[in-house]
């Protein structure tokens, strides 16, 4: 009765970080601080409180499925300023609101399927460290999800050089992550147009998970809207874009995002969501609007990820494989081994962090690459960061040399 695919895929990662951690305690006195979950900590706008309390009278309305004007104006004027898009560029219908982009992304994996006529089990490329939901939904959707392997020899990104005629000739939708989670490295122009080209000569959707799009270093990262607003007269064929309020906003109770990009793939996706999705309250639409029409909010939350980001330099430069991610608030760190530093953070200084391993895939006669690495997720206020990568590193004192060794790095 139930559907057997559900029994190949893993435990969910943080249902595998607390098996991990079952039975082990943090010391007695110790202040814990979970640095495995990418949930911001900042408070999130008062407008959010200010607008759903106006709207309020919209509660009990059937919301549309394809989203108020406001929103989708709201959501394309950000567009257009962030990425310095033609106004015309996109219209109404390019632009879909979702209930979180998790909800998207996981039924963009049925938009794209069945597989093709010509034989050959569909292929789903998604980058190796990957958000679990690529890979939930390829297997939901009956599709064989295909690892790229996104390490520093290939510039944290998946190496689109190394496609193989055969399996892009099956491959239905390829997962882009860009600024990546964990890595936090983003894609370039010449990598994108390099994406886009490869998905229209092969016929797949290439769907392009920005939503840490706002929160950068030193310079704003490119999209691939913008991209594509320079290729082919500005076609947006074979292109899904998601954005979200969880991470530019610090509003992930929110579940507000939206995706843009083909104007049919848009119209196809709104049909089978029609079917399958809640859609967003109107007063959350309108809360959403208000936040996508507000720059400086964005700002001011994007200053104080890069003061944590300085804060975590001074603990931990030159150890662990330590760098400043360009985009993204995670550190990927080289610990040796994962789960033994995770299982150690917590029951000697009561620091929560997810083993890479959790986030990665071993492929056909290689190892797992996020073995020896751990995801921390720079989420608290600064002095609660600095604090606490201070014991990080004083907990893992000498732990980089035995990764060094292990890596030859």
């Amino acid at each position: 009765m139930i559907n057997t695919c559900l029994e190949t895929l893993t435990d969910y990662p943080f249902g595998r970080l607390a098996a991990l951690l079952d039975g082990v305690a943090p010391p007695p006195g110790v202040s814990p601080v979970a640095l495995s979950v990418g949930e911001p900590q900042h408070a999130p706008p008062p407008m959010i409180a200010e607008v759903l309390a106006r709207e309020s009278g919209s509660w009990n309305r059937y919301p549309p499925i394809a989203g108020t004007e406001r929103l989708r104006e709201a959501a394309r004027g950000w567009l257009g300023r962030r990425y310095g898009l033609p106004g015309d560029f996109l219209d109404p219908g390019s632009i879909l609101p979702l209930s979180g982009t998790r909800e998207g992304l996981f039924l963009t994996a049925l938009l794209a399927m069945p597989g093709r006529d010509g034989g050959g089990t569909p292929a789903v490329l998604l980058p190796n460290p990957f958000y679990a939901c690529y890979e939930g939904a390829a297997v939901m959707a009956g599709a064989e999800p295909v690892f790229l392997d996104a390490t520093a020899a290939t510039g944290f990104l998946p190496d689109l050089d190394a496609l193989d005629d055969a399996l892009l000739r099956r491959t239905r939708l390829f997962y882009l992550c860009s600024p990546a989670n964990p890595q936090g490295v983003a894609a370039d122009r010449a990598y994108l147009a390099r994406a886009i080209a490869l998905a229209r000569r092969y016929g797949f959707i290439l769907a392009v998970d920005e939503c840490y799009a706002e929160i950068y270093d030193a310079e704003p990262p490119c999209g691939v809207l913008e991209v594509a607003a320079g290729m082919d007269g500005g076609a947006l064929d074979n292109l899904m874009v998601f954005h979200s309020l969880s991470k530019r906003s610090s509003a992930a109770g929110l579940r507000s995002g939206f995706v843009a990009g083909d104007p049919a793939l848009i119209r196809a996706f709104q049909r089978l969501r029609s079917y399958s999705a809640a859609s967003m309250p109107v007063p959350i639409q309108e809360a959403s609007a208000a936040l996508w029409d507000d720059d400086a909010h964005a700002a001011e939350n994007r200053a104080r990820y890069r003061a944590k980001i300085d804060a975590a330099e001074r603990a931990l430069d030159g150890r662990f494989g330590f760098y400043r991610p360009p985009g993204g608030f995670f550190l990927w760190l080289n610990v040796g081994d994962g789960e033994a530093a995770a299982r150690a953070l917590w029951a000697r200084a009561g620091l929560k962090v997810l083993p890479g391993a959790y986030i990665t895939r071993a492929g056909e006669g290689r190892p797992n690459p996020g073995a020896p690495y751990v995801r921390v997720a720079l989420v608290h206020e600064t002095d609660i960061v600095a604090e606490a990568l201070g014991r990080f590193a004083e907990i893992l004192a000498g732990e980089d040399r035995v990764a060094e060794r292990r890596t030859g790095s």
